[in-house]
């Protein structure tokens, strides 16, 4: 009975066998799919392709909130008084953080999204607090080692610079990275001009 059921060649432990061998290979694809994903986490070159035009104008990528990586915030101290003037947000995109910890550097083609808010303070249970409150403007960097819009001001030392007032997240104020964007970032020339110290993802 049990034969005719399985087969005249297959055995109990045969039919076992089987069933065993096609759940270990099933287990074996869906390892290999995820290791594959873990392994290809570098941004593609195109990338920022969406962000950036024929020229090298850069604007604000859309839905970057949704879709990019938390890197980390800061707090910009009041002039007087407790509390923050400012508050300034991070995000990078798909596949920056990966690529960071095991290359220890950014890799061709990230981007990086500052939000910088006008900051209200106020006291709370927990102490003197300050929270985000206007939406002031965004900085956006995009990363580029081979010089791809040399003719364009607002690219230079490995990067693409631009700030973007609230107003208009597609045409930048900007004018020479050297001028307007540079001078802030020099204490971290030494870390390809990031503060990565401000950004817990980043260290293994």
């Amino acid at each position: 009975m049990i034969r005719k059921q399985l087969g005249a060649t297959e055995t109990p432990v045969m039919k076992t066998v089987g069933i065993a061998g096609i759940g270990i290979a099933a287990i074996s694809a869906i390892v290999a799919a995820v290791g594959y994903a873990q392994v290809n986490t570098r941004p593609s070159p195109g990338t920022s392709t969406a962000i950036v035009d024929d020229k090298g104008n850069l604007r604000v990528p859309d839905g970057y909130r949704t879709t990019y990586e938390a890197l980390g915030s800061w707090a910009i101290a009041a002039n007087e008084g407790a509390g923050a003037k400012e508050l300034h947000v991070v995000y990078a995109s798909q596949g920056t953080i990966a690529a960071f910890r095991r290359d220890g550097r950014f890799p061709e083609g990230t981007v990086l999204v500052k939000e910088v808010f006008q900051a209200a303070t106020a006291p709370l249970t927990t102490g003197t607090v300050s929270h985000a409150e206007t939406l002031k403007g965004w900085f956006v960097m995009v990363k580029d080692t081979t010089g791809r819009y040399a003719a364009n001001k607002l690219w230079g030392d490995g990067w693409g610079w631009s700030w973007f007032d609230a107003a208009d997240p597609v045409k930048t104020t900007s004018t020479d990275y050297r001028t307007n964007c540079l001078a802030c970032h020099v204490p971290a020339r030494a870390s390809d001009w990031v503060y990565v110290d401000g950004y817990p993802p980043l260290k293994k």
